[in-house]
């Protein structure tokens, strides 16, 4: 039994290739249910249309004695001049200025609603170079925005929770967050939960949509669902481009419900991005807790190991920070090298193994706190890893940055 606990725990499918197996499985599946969900529910609508299509086709061709043929080219003909922006109604220039910006910025954000088209073969690799750093850039701004809206929250819900252990009498009326903070048992280590920003955030996402949803019924006429739809279809840059809205060629107020639709777009896209992220800890959150199900029960030992050092950012014996004072502390608890070393035949030092646990815990503590107690971000768990060992991008803003995603927990 212990063989093959130890051959399974050298098999290059290790926790992180797990998570990402698990993933990619429940996404199939996901999909597939999505699919089938889709198909029972729109095919039907859509044999009804094309029959009820196919019916008035039959009779307009008949009625005014036109033939099939004919009346199918002239309706290729107004396929391709609706897909060059041609439309019975008056609407608006689509690459006038106004116009133009509207593209370019559904371009880097990715929403890409397809209304608009460059037609030119010249504007055509125009945009392959221009959506190449401006998509870059703009996704570094998401970013941004995320590190600064959970900062901003991280503050608000710190002052909150000081506030209420002032209250419950465990901080004293006149605390001040420089000074003793070091000195508060309540405030060591404290981090806002990833639960409650995404619960904020949540709030803050519906309540965005809801007006965008009230402007948009009011002033392009749609009822709300479809306002409702389109909000999310464009804050999520999913960007189908069933519903566009600032289309027609004049408007009340025009210049006011240009500026208001730039700005929902733009607060409903960041929102969401930080929505989605949040949303996306919490997922790798459950898909550790299903490998967890699944990891090797038969030894009670290397379970105990692998619960210790399986995890992404854990520091492995050996790997010990000498410079800090921790582990000074933890070798004064141990005479040899030789005393609580494991019984299970590997040679791996209980003194190192509980050094490197002290100083982890304490790096972990001071990060914990670094966001809510102002203190600069320039700790790094391991100083002999790589710069992306902690992560790129959101989810290494999130895990640095929220409570939950500590390996400790």
């Amino acid at each position: 039994a212990v063989g093959s606990c130890r051959r399974r725990r050298l098999a290059p499918l290790n926790e992180d290739n797990g998570r990402f197996l698990l993933l990619a499985a429940l996404i199939a599946a996901y999909l597939s249910a999505g699919a089938t969900v889709f198909s029972a529910l729109e095919s039907p609508s859509e044999a009804a249309a094309q029959l009820r299509w196919n019916r008035t086709l039959h009779n307009f061709s008949r009625i005014f004695n036109i033939s099939l043929p004919e009346l199918r080219a002239f309706l290729r003909s107004y396929e391709a001049a609706m897909a060059a922006g041609i439309r019975v109604d008056a609407l608006r220039p689509r690459w006038d200025f106004p116009g133009a910006f509207y593209f370019v910025g559904t371009v880097v954000s990715t929403i890409g609603f397809g209304m608009t088209t460059p037609a030119t073969v010249a504007g055509k690799l125009f945009l392959i170079i221009y959506g190449l750093f401006g998509c870059a850039g703009t996704i570094l701004f998401f970013n941004l925005f995320l590190e600064r809206i959970i900062s901003l929250l991280a503050f608000i819900m710190r002052a909150c929770y000081e506030r209420q252990l002032q209250r419950s009498g465990l901080l004293p009326p006149n605390f001040q967050r420089g000074s003793a903070v070091s000195g508060v048992g309540s405030l060591v280590g404290w981090k806002p939960s990833v639960y409650h920003v995404m619960l904020i955030l949540g709030i803050f996402a519906v309540t965005l949509s809801c007006c965008a949803s009230a402007m948009y019924t009011a002033v392009e006429g749609w009822n709300y669902v479809d306002s409702l739809y389109y909000c999310f279809v464009t804050f999520s840059t999913i960007g189908f481009g069933d519903l566009v809205s600032n289309q027609k060629a004049t408007y009340q107020h025009q210049g006011l419900y240009r500026f208001g639709n730039f700005m929902f777009i733009l607060l409903g896209v960041c929102c969401i991005y930080s929505l989605f992220n949040v949303i996306s800890i919490v997922i790798k959150q459950i898909l550790n807790w299903v490998l967890k199900k699944f990891e090797c029960r038969c030894c009670p030992k290397c379970h105990k190991s692998s619960t210790r050092l399986s995890r992404r950012n854990a520091i492995t014996p050996g790997a010990r920070l000498r410079r800090h004072n921790v582990t000074a502390e933890a070798e004064g608890q141990y005479d040899s090298d030789t005393e609580g070393r494991r019984l299970s035949g590997e040679m791996i030092s209980m003194r190192e193994l509980t050094a490197s646990n002290k100083v982890s815990l304490a790096i972990l503590q001071k990060q914990l706190s670094e966001t809510a107690n102002g203190y600069p971000r320039n700790v790094c768990i391991n100083t002999r890893q790589n710069g992306f060992s902690a992560g790129v991008g959101a989810l290494a803003i999130m895990n640095n940055r929220l409570a939950e995603t500590s390996d400790s927990r």
